[in-house]
């Protein structure tokens, strides 16, 4: 029997069985690192003994990224080594790179350019999202299973919850009370599989589940456990030829933030006239005022960028969070019985390069390369061989009959840890990668604050590069290890901040960038966001409000969280854009 460690349903759905399909590997989440993850499992495959799926939320693979940024293709050429730059009409090369301090709304001081961010002759910028679709061709081509459109709810572990036997998707067709509409519903499926990848990104919730429940951190230095996140805001705009500069990369730093307050700005420029203008703000500020979304619209009306954006259109939106902790927050483990994580969800990001696709996939390629040699090694039947014993024997697998079916038919299969995985993680280039620059984003929550912060930063990725024997810790207090959220202090702490009205040229009101997301939730479906285990937004509200004065409705970049004037909290959860925010910055932790 197994275990489906389920969100809440009705039980008129509950009680109806899956349909089961077996295959080899499993990985959830189409990525970067995720389809790196199939394709270096696929191009070891030579036989194409094993069945290998890619499920993804989103209708089609990229949809969900937002798209321009720069990319390091040191893994892309070591992916697909044949080719010397793959997929070169999608990237354009990096011919110049610029760094601004932004003293106020008006002036911006030239400083010198981090090694990090020096990408001229190196580096290209591109539209992860076209990236991201080129890479899923590639990899149906090598005989990879694609799955768009399919959105996984659930993880199956075994009797004893020892291992992960696979994944649920989500069921079609619910109402609002997670009841079947009628002529509309259809059941989830389930696969099982030898081995289940979880590339779900950052802050993944299944991921967030198994980290828990396998207690991955245990053994981690526990001033270093846990993470430290930003929230990246982006838009792409269309502008005018006479402002474009093909392969332009620029970063600032400085105004609309305050001294306390970790983040900066970019623009890049790729493509056909495209500019991609951004904020990335780190969320273990204190101040329950700010509003990383109002202070992106407000950066944009400084001169440095409002320059570049006016006479074009804004034809994108999109933001997500990320993991910034950098090397100190990696878990001890990142493997379990029957399955892995990879790419962001364990979190490679390297915050000074402001780069993480190219570690993410290195990641995969990794993993790939553990799987095969495991299935290869190991004394196991291929799921495709069971699958022709049940057409032979006549048997249709549900989640009634696959386990007594598997116990019968593959006795000689046991759940198969990837031990060595975290090894070959520290010994490839990503380790050495984020051991230089352990040390430079968690300066700037020290006493130095951002110019202390700024100094030491050029100091170590310059000359220093990461040989010094201390290595800084993220927010601490006591010796442990302070959550974003946590250190979100009461609103009576701090003046309340005006922001600007939008003025519907250079800066838009929310609910105008959501139009630009391309997200659609069903207004009559479930909410899919959770307030604490009992959904009671009264007790959230009478818990938050007073003490943070309407904390959620800043931080979340989409207008999902609400207080009306009545002071009551509401949920907008058909405004979602799955940032992740909410999970991480709430300070209750009831989202």
């Amino acid at each position: 029997m197994s275990t489906i460690v389920r969100r809440g349903y009705s039980n008129a759905v509950s009680s109806i069985p899956r349909i089961v399909d077996l295959v080899d590997v499993c990985i959830v989440g189409g990525g970067p690192a995720g389809l790196a993850t199939a394709i270096k499992f696929k191009q070891m495959d030579k036989e194409q003994k094993y069945r290998v799926v890619v499920l993804e939320k989103s209708a089609d693979f990229g949809n969900h990224i937002v798209s321009g940024c720069v990319v390091d293709p040191r893994a892309l050429k070591e992916l697909l080594p044949e080719e010397s730059l793959p997929c070169k009409d999608l990237l354009t090369p990096v011919t110049k790179d610029d760094f601004k301090l932004l003293l106020n709304d008006k002036w911006a001081v030239p400083v010198p350019i981090p090694f990090d961010l020096q990408n001229k002759g190196k580096n290209y910028v591109c539209s992860l999202s076209q990236l991201t679709k080129w890479l899923s061709e590639q990899a149906e081509t090598l005989g990879v299973e694609l799955y768009p459109g399919v959105a996984v709810s659930d993880v199956i572990l075994d009797k004893e919850k020892k291992s992960v036997l696979g994944v649920a998707t989500k069921d079609l067709g619910l109402n609002r009370e997670g009841k079947p509409r009628e002529d509309r519903f259809e059941k989830g499926l389930q696969f099982h599989a030898r081995q289940t990848i979880l590339s779900e990104g950052c802050r993944g919730s299944l991921s967030k589940q198994l980290i828990k429940h396998f207690k991955l951190y245990q053994g981690t230095d526990k001033k270093f456990e846990g993470q430290t996140y930003g929230l990246g805001i982006k838009e792409i705009w269309k502008v005018d030829p006479d402002k474009f500069k093909p392969g332009f990369t620029s970063h600032t730093m400085g105004y609309p933030l305050n001294y306390e307050t970790y983040g900066g700005g970019f623009q890049y420029h790729f493509g056909d006239n495209l500019v991609t203008v951004g904020l990335v703000i780190g969320l273990g500020y204190q101040n329950p005022y700010i509003s990383p979304y109002q202070e992106f619209q407000k950066m944009k009306h400084h001169p440095y960028y409002a320059n570049v954006l006016k006479g074009g259109k804004c034809i994108g939106y999109g933001a997500r969070a990320l993991n910034e902790g950098g090397l100190q927050s990696i878990p001890s483990k990142m493997t379990f019985p029957g399955g892995i994580l990879v790419g962001y969800t364990v979190g490679y990001m390297n915050v000074p390069k402001i780069k993480g696709s190219h570690t993410a996939m290195k990641s995969g390629m990794i993993a790939g390369e553990e799987i095969f040699t495991s299935l290869e090694n190991g004394n196991c039947k291929t799921m495709e061989s069971l699958m022709n014993e049940t057409e032979t024997e006549g048997i249709e697998l549900d989640s009634t009959n696959v386990n007594e079916f598997l116990k019968e038919n593959d006795k000689d299969s046991t759940p198969i840890e990837l031990t060595q995985y975290r090894q070959r993680i520290k010994d490839s280039w990503i380790w050495d990668e984020l051991y230089k620059v352990r040390n430079v984003r968690p300066a700037f929550n020290s006493k130095l604050g951002m110019y202390g912060g700024m100094m030491y930063s050029g100091l170590d990725t310059m000359i220093l590069k990461g040989r010094v024997p201390w290595t800084f810790p993220h927010h601490t207090k006591d010796g442990k290890h302070i959550s974003d959220g946590a250190i979100t202090q009461p609103a009576t702490n701090f003046k309340k901040i005006e922001y600007p009205k939008p003025d519907g040229v250079i800066s838009f009101d929310i609910m105008t960038s959501l139009s630009r997301t391309g997200t659609y939730h069903d207004h009559d479906e479930p909410c899919h966001l959770r307030i604490s285990s009992d959904q009671d937004l009264t007790k959230h509200s009478n818990k938050a409000f007073k003490k943070y004065d309407g904390v959620e409705s800043r931080y979340c970049p989409a207008g999902v969280y609400e207080y009306t004037p009545e002071g009551k909290f509401k949920i907008n959860a058909q405004n979602c854009i799955h940032c992740k925010t909410c999970d991480i910055k709430d300070p209750t932790g009831d989202t």
